[in-house]
């Protein structure tokens, strides 16, 4: 008998990061780290699952920096939930994988100028420690789930184990809905 695999703790919700319609027939949940090679190549498959399913897939990205591993991905996921309090944060995560290896506070201001996000709030929200309690409760989600290592994936509310490219990834969209 197969073994079964966990459940999301936090099924996606509106608190989420998300880039199609919540009520669409299949979720895929990124626990992501902006500084991860892994993250960043599968942010094109990502993309790619969001064209080929359009309005049948809801993505949800949380974050998950990984510091021991990556140093800098804890304030690049401050600085892309300090631009996602100004609506940008799809913009902010896009450009944090387009540019990993420059990611330093002096990089990360210049990414968020180049939104353009509003400085003055995006620095007001970093200094408030609005951005940090986000990624906080991101992270808090994260151990609740087992989360050990960036990318991991919930497809349809159910831990994914597979590879994480197009097909097997979405496979296993296709062969499950949201719980």
């Amino acid at each position: 008998m197969a073994e079964e695999l966990p459940d999301v703790s936090l099924p996606v919700e509106e608190r989420d990061h998300i880039l199609g319609p919540l009520s669409a027939p299949h979720q895929l949940l990124e626990y992501g780290d902006f500084e991860s090679p892994h993250c960043r190549h599968v942010a094109a498959t990502v993309h790619e699952l969001l064209r080929e399913l359009g309005d049948g897939l809801c993505f949800a990205f949380r974050n998950y920096p990984q510091p021991k591993l990556h140093p800098r991905s804890r304030a690049a996921a401050e600085a892309a939930e300090a631009a996602g309090l100004q609506g940008k944060f799809w913009l902010m995560h896009d450009r944090l994988f387009q540019h990993q290896g420059e990611l330093g506070d002096a990089e990360l201001r210049e990414i968020a100028r180049s939104l353009p996000v509003d400085m003055v709030h995006f620095e007001r929200d970093l200094k408030a420690g609005d951005a940090a309690r986000r990624v906080d409760d991101d992270i808090e989600l994260a151990e609740e789930d087992a989360v050990g290592d960036t990318p991991t994936f919930f497809v349809n509310g159910r831990l994914h184990t597979g590879l994480y490219e197009f097909v097997p990834l979405l496979k296993a969209l296709q062969a499950s809905t949201v719980k």
